[in-house]
């Protein structure tokens, strides 16, 4: 397995703490195969993790920090609250209940992990227990997944603490301009999920285009004129982005690769030829349209 040793750069959060511009996710990774991939991760080099309550593995994203043996300051863990847990006091206990599966005294990042149009003032009450959290260490930064401008809008009329993240689905082929240009006016950084887009559903007209961006001919062409895979190509096109990604795989060859990104910088050229690509399309699910109702899973001890 090879180590990455490329300084990695990091991106300042609003209250400057300091985020790895590339993370290691572990989304839809089954837990019996979580701790032996986080743990070949943090080996290769990762110092971001991220996880969720939502995908009942927090507990082996855990036992490989622990296994590590690194110093707690060395890695940056974030995590989500998910929906069902949604108001001040029931985020709070589940805050409780993911640091401890997690085991650790304090997390990084935590993130509201889906808006919730149908139950926004639920929302915003959720969205005071990170600022809670904030104000008493037990986490070092807060923020949310999958908000929208008008969301996002709404949430800090009615909120303390500017969130310092959205992560959102952000890929080639869904680039989401002007969502990230709101994020730059108020100071959030954004973050990728599906950063080489794997989640990908766009179905074009001519069934013979390209549906997945590490096919693409100029991604292709671009890997070549760089000596690196398509995928280093697209995640060196969001750290050039200012992005933050979280790609994930269980495959040690890919976790290598997928931070061996530092030693090449895109032409600005080449980056906007890349925005170019975008479809417009998005491929995971409308956050308009998540509410307990459609979502009831609930989080278990």
């Amino acid at each position: 397995m090879s180590t990455v040793t490329q300084p990695q750069p990091s991106i300042q959060l609003n209250n400057a703490v300091e985020l790895p511009a590339i993370g290691f996710g572990v989304f839809q990774t089954p837990p019996d195969a979580t701790v032996g991939a986080v743990e070949t991760a943090i080996k290769t080099g990762y110092r971001l993790i991220d996880t969720a309550a939502a995908y009942l593995n927090e507990r082996q994203v855990g036992e490989a920090i622990a296994r590590s043996g690194l110093d707690r300051s060395e890695l940056f863990v974030q995590t989500k609250l998910w929906i069902s847990d949604y108001g001040r006091d029931r985020a709070l206990r589940a805050f409780d209940v993911s640091r401890r599966k997690l085991g650790v005294e304090y997390v990084d990042l935590y993130l509201l992990h889906q808006p919730v149009p149908t139950h926004f003032d639920e929302t915003v009450a959720a969205y005071q227990a990170p600022e809670e959290l904030l104000a008493d260490g037990r986490v070092r930064a807060i923020g949310v997944c999958n908000f929208g401008e008008q969301q996002l809008t709404d949430l800090i009329a009615r909120s303390e603490v500017v969130p310092a993240v959205n992560q959102v689905e952000l890929h080639p082929f869904y680039v989401q301009p002007a969502l990230r240009e709101a994020h730059a006016r108020v100071g959030i950084i954004s973050q990728a999920w599906s950063p080489l887009g794997g989640v990908n559903r766009y179905r074009p007209a001519d069934p013979n285009a390209v549906r997945n961006p590490l096919a693409h001919p100029l991604v292709i062409r671009l890997a070549e004129k760089y000596g690196k895979t398509p995928a280093q190509v697209v995640l060196r096109w969001h750290v050039d982005h200012g992005t933050s990604a979280i790609p994930k795989s269980t495959r040690p060859e890919r976790i290598a690769e997928n931070l061996d990104l530092f030693d090449f910088v895109l032409s600005a050229e080449d980056v906007a030829a890349i925005d170019g690509l975008d479809t417009g399309v998005r491929g995971g699910p409308d956050p308009n349209a998540i509410d307990p109702e459609r979502y009831p899973r609930t989080i278990p001890d």
